[in-house]
């Protein structure tokens, strides 16, 4: 992986920053992705002073939903060495406190059938006097969200040079650790994203993002967020505040608890199923994959009873301590 291209009025002083750290001995690409996200941050907020206010910071700071806690602190504190960096530099940039990493017992909500049934139907029904186009890209959104377990950003990311209607794949290349990687559709969801393609990719240039707002723009997540809310309240399924959920990334979780679970009643092998669930999530190592499996079998007792010796055996007591 080449070193990234910065484009934001810090970009100098990113490149500076990593020269740094790899003369500190820091491996250089440990400081990519954060880096990369940072940057395209400063340029989508259009900072164009090397300076940064408390509130351009706290922004940044902010909990993003779905966000794990982990990832929130890396994230958080990852900023805040480079703005004590700057700040050293001699440039006027606030810096936050250093972020305390707190341990959840957050469990996810999983769908039972009958939910899934209402909530889909909240979705196919939905139309916006605002935004004429929702009516036909939610439908297809949330259900690659639901079918694929994708992250809502990835998939928010995809445009239609990524998309294959002919072979039924999307390839993500917004992905978490920026590792490209690519979902198969099944052909029922590949026929409704190529009515969608009908109806809306004429008006898309190849680098144009799929999924758009009223004024042609990638759809944020936030907009995203208040629909699957309201989505939830017509489907009857009580929303219990932020961070509690049912959350939008829920819907990769049970996705890959079912993907599990079809796995296993098939006969598969836990050591076969395994390595192609973590590569189909996009996960580094199957650690992070660790959660869903026993998840799954906390949902499916039957499911413990065969593979919990394996488990064992795959995972040891205590797993790393790697996010999904």
């Amino acid at each position: 992986m080449g070193r990234p291209i910065f484009s934001s009025v810090f970009a100098e002083q990113m490149d500076s920053y990593l020269e740094a750290k790899v003369s500190a001995g820091f491996k250089e690409t440990s400081f990519y992705t954060f880096l990369r996200s940072f940057d395209s941050y400063c340029a989508r907020e259009n900072i164009l002073e090397k300076a940064l206010t408390k509130e351009e910071v706290q922004q940044w700071c902010r909990r993003r939903e779905g966000e794990a806690t982990t990832t929130h602190y890396t994230r958080v504190n990852s900023l805040r060495h480079f703005l004590i960096y700057l700040a050293r530099k001699g440039f006027s940039v606030y810096v936050p406190r250093d972020a305390a990493f707190q341990p959840t017992g957050f469990t996810p909500h999983i769908y039972t059938t009958s939910e899934v049934e209402r909530y889909f139907e909240a979705v196919d029904s939905f139309h916006s006097s605002y935004c004429k186009k929702d009516a036909i890209q939610y439908p297809v959104l949330f259900r690659i969200l639901y079918c694929c377990g994708t992250r809502i950003n990835e998939t928010l990311g995809i445009r239609k040079c990524d998309v294959d209607l002919k072979e039924g794949i999307i390839k993500l290349s917004e992905s978490k650790n920026d590792d490209e990687r690519y979902i198969v559709l099944k052909d029922d969801l590949n026929a409704l994203l190529q009515r969608f393609s009908d109806k809306c990719f004429y008006l898309l240039d190849d680098d144009g993002y799929i999924f758009t707002n009223r004024n042609g723009g990638r759809l944020d997540q936030k907009t995203v967020y208040e629909r699957h809310r309201m989505f939830l309240k017509k489907a009857g399924i009580p929303y219990e505040g932020d961070g509690k959920g049912p959350r939008i990334h829920d819907w990769r979780h049970h996705m890959a608890v079912y993907s599990f679970k079809q796995m296993a009643d098939s006969g598969m092998d836990m050591y076969v199923a395994l390595p192609i669930l973590s590569a189909y999530l996009g996960h580094k190592t199957i650690y992070a994959t660790e959660h869903y499996i026993r998840l799954t079998m906390e949902l499916f007792p039957y499911i413990e009873e065969r593979f919990s010796e394996k488990i064992k055996k795959a995972f040891g007591e205590a797993a790393e301590n790697e996010k999904y």
